[in-house]
């Protein structure tokens, strides 16, 4: 018995300690992390969960909430038409780029925002269900606080960078689970795998979709002061989880990180009697603090590319580099997972149709085709016209200098003419005889030179006028500098 004791008292504080490690605050300047179940809304793992944060684009999960409430209490159908006005057009990128005016359903719009992640497309349904940016973001706000997400508020419907929007992965955590809870027949607008907008298609930012076994929500945010955000789900053995990532250094490692907690949530569930309770996420205590700004970390000097919310920077180790806390201190003793997270991420998504989506009103059968024929028609950059005309007229100039300085004027501008017709012409006369035939034939007939002078004269111009010759020539030259201008 006493050779258990050592045993037994080095359990316990391995237990203690790593109790610490759970209720310990993190560095402010770390990830937020949590994972929590979907049902019951049990903590599994929470770090810097209740540090305010910026939401960036996961503000479009309670952009898709507030405009599918007001589907389900029958205000608006998935079929009402809204109209791209000028302040949704003029939202910065990532966004579907339609001019004002344009007509898109409730339906389109949605999928548009929670895939792409259009900007232009979060404005046309908050201006659609609440009039304007301002008061859509009243009704936002008013929807957190019957939610419960007390460190959130709203200023737009996009999650672009603007003073006082702000959120807290515990708050991101209430509002996925509301979204399961209340909109379950809404639920597929989260987790479609990609779209196809005339000849575009575009794959969900968030890469666990189609990846991760189980993965089926939600949403991917990124602006320079947040970091890259995620809040994901994934369902197993009929036991779903709701994972969220705040301020990971890359669009692959938001990926990653989120993985990891989904992994070690599912692994955990028959050494949950080991663990300390963390409570339910709703009971996580909020932290009264400044956001992080990730600014410089994310789009300084020192990052060699761009950052953008399609970011595919390298992925890190799977192993996180902010240290383990009580809620993954067991998962360190379970046998390693058949996959790694980062190897399976990197693996191409699972091939699925994109789905169609498309401008103006709710369309079927051959009505449907013919749009999305209309917006592939409008979506394809036209041909520039202007210079291949100017190719055409190039000739012309090389054979006005040509005739420069030369005593006989008539011959040279007859035959500055012959090429006008020959270059403007190419594909008409693929045979045309060679310039010494040309010069012959000129020398010897008078009368069959004619018919090729008339198409190059401009009007009012007569063969033998020498002082108009060079100035009908030179013509050209003017064509070839418009494409500069």
């Amino acid at each position: 018995m006493h050779l258990l004791r050592p045993l037994l008292r080095r359990s316990l504080l391995l237990f203690v300690a790593a109790a610490a490690l759970a209720l310990a605050p993190r560095a402010t300047n770390a990830e937020a992390l949590l994972v929590v179940e979907a049902d019951s809304g049990k903590v599994l793992q929470a770090d810097n969960a209740t540090m305010p944060w910026y939401p960036a684009s996961v503000t479009k999960l309670m952009t898709a909430y507030v405009t599918l409430k007001a589907v389900k209490d029958g205000r608006i159908s998935l079929d009402t038409l809204l109209t791209v006005s000028p302040t949704a057009a003029s939202q910065s990128p990532s966004k579907m780029g339609f001019r004002p005016g344009t007509q898109v359903t409730v339906d389109n719009a949605l999928k548009m925002m929670l895939v792409k992640s259009a900007n232009d497309m979060a404005v046309v349904l908050a201006e659609g269900v609440g009039g304007s940016i301002d008061g859509f973001s009243a009704m936002m706000n008013e929807t957190a606080q019957k939610l419960g997400m007390v460190q959130t508020s709203y200023v737009n419907p996009n999650g672009l960078p603007a003073d006082g929007q702000i959120t807290s992965a515990r708050d991101l955590a209430i509002l996925a689970r509301a979204i399961i809870r209340d909109l379950p027949e809404y639920e597929y607008f989260v987790h479609i795998p990609s779209i196809r907008f005339g000849r575009r298609i575009t794959q969900n930012f968030n890469r666990l979709i189609g990846r991760y076994p189980g993965a089926d929500g939600f949403k991917t945010g990124f602006i320079c002061a947040s970091g890259y955000n995620l809040v994901a789900s994934a369902t197993r053995d009929g036991k779903r989880l709701i994972a969220v990532v705040l301020g990971a250094s890359s669009g692959r490692m938001r990926a990653v990180r989120a993985a990891q907690l989904l992994d070690r949530g599912f692994a955990n569930n028959g050494l949950s009697w080991l663990k300390p309770s963390l409570g339910t996420v709703e009971n996580l205590a909020p932290i009264d603090a400044t956001p992080p700004n990730l600014r410089d970390e994310m789009c300084g000097p020192k990052r060699k590319r761009p950052a953008s919310d399609e970011d595919e920077d390298t992925v890190a180790s799977s192993t996180s580099s902010s240290g383990e806390t009580g809620a993954t201190f067991f998962a360190a003793a379970l046998p390693p997972p058949l996959f790694k997270p980062a190897d399976l991420l990197a693996q191409p998504a699972e091939a699925s149709e994109p789905v169609v989506v498309y401008t103006g009103p709710t369309r079927t059968g051959a009505a449907l085709i013919a749009a999305v024929a209309a917006d592939s028609e409008k979506d394809t950059p036209k041909p520039h016209k202007k210079k291949a005309h100017v190719a055409a007229k190039k000739p012309d100039a090389s054979a006005e200098a040509k005739s420069d300085g030369k005593s006989d004027a008539k011959p040279a501008a007859k035959q500055a003419k012959a090429d006008t017709k020959q270059a403007a012409k190419p594909e008409a006369k693929p045979a045309a005889k060679p310039a010494a035939v040309r010069h012959a034939s000129a020398k010897s007939n008078g009368a069959a030179a004619k018919p090729s002078e008339k198409p190059a004269a401009t009007a009012g111009d007569k063969p033998a006028a020498k002082p108009a010759k060079p100035k009908a020539a030179a013509k050209p030259k003017n064509d070839s500098s418009k494409p500069a201008s």
